[in-house]
């Protein structure tokens, strides 16, 4: 985690904790009776095949999700006082509301080991308010408690000081794209050497390595040893000083090079592409080249590929040119770039900052009103930016986009339980 993360994770935690900590935290493990009344209890009670022991008028139901061996899936064991009742003596239904009051049913059935159990899938996160309404032996039973998991509270004040923000999750573009690597070269054509006219010694030098001159600046001054005069030698074309071959006093030969300029306003990048991955570029193919000294980035487009192959590398070039007024960038550097193929639209993408790692799964974090809770999501393409989402997610869904990591930290220091 960078500085920048660290201050804001501390900063969150203490104005969180100013605020009264999860406001959470007094909810979990609220269990409510049937018609008659029923107790609040810290911890729910457990039972013998330890899932939640509800308990009314001489009759328990003993709930659990079983996940062994199969998708999760409610399951249930009656009992009449302490002795356990077969599955037909009785009907189970659990009634859920998810957070954003997304409601579900599941009607539990006998099964031949004495148990009950529904044959619909409970979906990840468990994460719910639960109302149980059960008929033992004739006997109307119902139970209303909070099991949440994954979730958190956070007030808007907080989640806006601490960078905290969301948007509705939609369709948008992942881009198809290959990581390549390259290397800076002057434009051919786009250099000139600067040579002496008549032989003589050479009386004045008015450039060096490095700088920039412009088309007719005055570079060296000789006398020639014919005429006995001096003449001036010019620069042929504007661009920077990339050799000097000659110092002052020394004896000029006709046709000697003095200095080497380059006009490096624009430069070729060669990028090297590697097996199959060379058929799926194409001039006009869009590229960000990336220099590995520093991070720099710049947009531009395949111009060509270059026929035959590197003879050392065994790759294929494809070239590229980059505007380099500024002189930024450097020939000779090596860089690295991203070519896209292809742009695909998807049905649902998120921006990849929003993915985090909770257990064993991906997930990103949704906000209704001051509520956070885990989603866990089945993900498909991805690009440099954003993640197709194939399942766990729908349209509209407002997303965590900044500080994900905030609201992670937030709900695992509360220890939401995967109590059911």
């Amino acid at each position: 985690m960078n500085l920048h993360r660290w201050i804001a994770s501390i900063l969150f935690a203490i104005t969180l904790a100013a605020c009264g900590g999860n406001a959470t935290e007094d909810e979990h493990g609220h269990a409510e009776g049937g018609e008659e009344g029923g107790e609040h209890t810290e911890e729910a009670t457990k039972g013998a095949h330890g899932g939640r022991l509800l308990q009314q008028g001489g009759f328990s139901v003993e709930l659990a999700i079983a996940e062994d061996g199969t998708p999760p899936k409610y399951q249930a064991w009656l009992y009449k006082g302490d002795e356990a009742l077969p599955a037909t003596a009785g009907k189970v239904v659990v009634r859920l509301k998810r957070l954003g009051n997304v409601q579900e049913s599941h009607t539990l059935a006998p099964q031949a080991d004495g148990s009950l159990m529904a044959p619909t899938v409970v979906g990840e996160p468990h994460s719910f308010d639960v109302e149980v309404l059960a008929e033992i032996e004739g006997k109307p039973l119902r139970w209303a408690y909070e099991s949440y998991e994954g979730r958190t509270r956070i007030p808007q004040a907080i989640a806006e000081q601490s960078g905290i923000k969301v948007a509705a999750a939609g369709a948008g573009i992942v881009a198809d794209e290959h990581e390549v690597q390259g290397l800076l070269t002057p434009v051919e054509g786009r250099s000139a050497k600067v040579t002496a006219r008549f032989p003589g010694p050479i009386r004045r030098l008015s450039a060096n390595v490095g700088d920039r001159v412009v088309a007719g600046q005055t570079l060296a001054v000789i006398e020639s040893n014919l005429s006995l005069s001096n003449y001036s030698i010019t620069a042929p074309l504007s661009g920077v000083v990339v050799a000097r071959d000659a110092s002052v006093g020394a004896v000029a030969g006709e046709g000697m090079v003095l200095y080497e300029i380059a006009d490096l306003s624009r430069l070729w990048v060669d990028l090297h592409i590697f097996g199959a991955d060379a058929q799926h570029i194409q001039p006009g193919g869009r590229v960000q080249v990336t220099r590995m000294s520093d991070g720099m980035t710049i947009d531009t487009v395949i111009d060509r590929i270059l026929p035959g192959t590197a003879t050392a590398s065994q790759s294929t070039v494809a070239r590229a040119t980059i505007a380099n007024a500024d002189g930024q960038w450097r020939p000779g550097s090596a860089v690295k770039a991203r070519i896209t193929v292809d742009l695909q639209p998807t049905a649902l993408v998120v921006p990849l900052a929003a993915l985090q790692k909770f257990r064993d799964w991906d997930v990103v974090f949704i906000r209704v009103g001051d509520d956070y809770e885990v989603r866990p999501v089945t993900l498909g393409k991805r690009d440099a930016t954003r993640v197709e989402v194939l399942d766990g997610l729908k349209a509209g869904d407002q997303v965590v986009i900044e500080q994900s990591y905030l609201v992670k930290a937030d709900i695992e220091k509360s220890g939401a339980s995967h109590d059911h």
